[in-house]
């Protein structure tokens, strides 16, 4: 049984990443764009400047895959390679939940997870360290915001877990309340104590900024509830031919 919820998990990623690709196409490339021009306007600035047009043309490196590329193939390869692997963590976490949060259905239970996953695996951690597009942020410091990033993202996820044990051990309404309250305390702690990140140029747009910050949380919104939809109407189909077996 795993191991058929498994391959519906990657199944509902793949659907999943192609309908939030569609979306951060459409939403998400115009102001990519946009920001791109902003940067390569500043470098065109920058380089014909009386004291730097000497050696920044010789500077320039050609790029490897064209913008074409970039907003259409691979922006559809990396979406989908990341819900897919989303899709594959969404079915095990499913399995372990199925049977030991009550009597739910599996559509019930799966759009649960999905909600739970979006606020704690994107929402709590946009409002921390939220998108910027190309041109905002600097590169030395490219590697230090990943790593508060995706630390951050962990241990929200950790705090969550945490906080279900607990609320699962007290029980009832009480035991979710404490969970929710235990989660809330600790993310709020943690955020405070974690380094802030503010490298938006003054005079960049906040449009431009706003909008990619837009879309790339709805992409992100497309994909969980997306995955939630696909995956709860495949698994109750599979457990439902499972219980009507047994019951044969």
């Amino acid at each position: 049984m795993m191991r058929t919820l498994l391959v519906r998990g990657l199944l509902a990623g793949l659907a999943a990443g192609v309908l939030a690709a569609v979306f951060a196409f459409f939403a998400g490339e115009p102001p990519i764009d946009a920001a791109i021009g902003i940067e390569e306007s500043g470098t065109a600035a920058h380089a014909h400047s009386p004291a730097e047009a000497g050696g920044h043309a010789h500077g320039e490196e050609e790029e490897l895959v064209s913008r074409d590329v970039q907003s259409t193939l691979g922006l559809l390869v990396g979406v989908g390679a990341y819900a897919v692997a989303g899709g594959g963590l969404f079915a095990l976490a499913f399995a372990f939940c199925y049977g030991r949060l009550g009597s739910l259905r599996p559509r019930v239970l799966s759009a649960l997870l999905a909600v739970t996953a979006f606020i704690v695996v994107v929402g709590v951690p946009f409002l921390k360290y939220p998108a910027n597009p190309p041109a905002v942020g600097q590169g030395e410091t490219i590697g230090d915001r990943t790593a508060l990033y995706f630390g951050f993202v962990a241990l929200s996820l950790a705090f969550a877990i945490s906080a279900a044990m607990l609320g699962r051990r007290v029980g009832g309404w009480n035991g979710g309340l404490a969970g929710a309250g235990a989660y809330l305390v600790l993310v709020s702690v943690t955020a405070a104590l974690m380094p802030s990140i503010d490298e938006v140029p003054d005079g960049f747009p906040g449009s431009t900024l706003w909008t990619f910050r837009i879309a790339s949380l709805g992409t992100q919104l497309v994909l969980w509830v997306a995955l939630g939809l696909i995956f709860g109407a495949l698994a109750e189909r599979v457990l439902t031919d499972r219980r009507a077996r047994l019951a044969r």
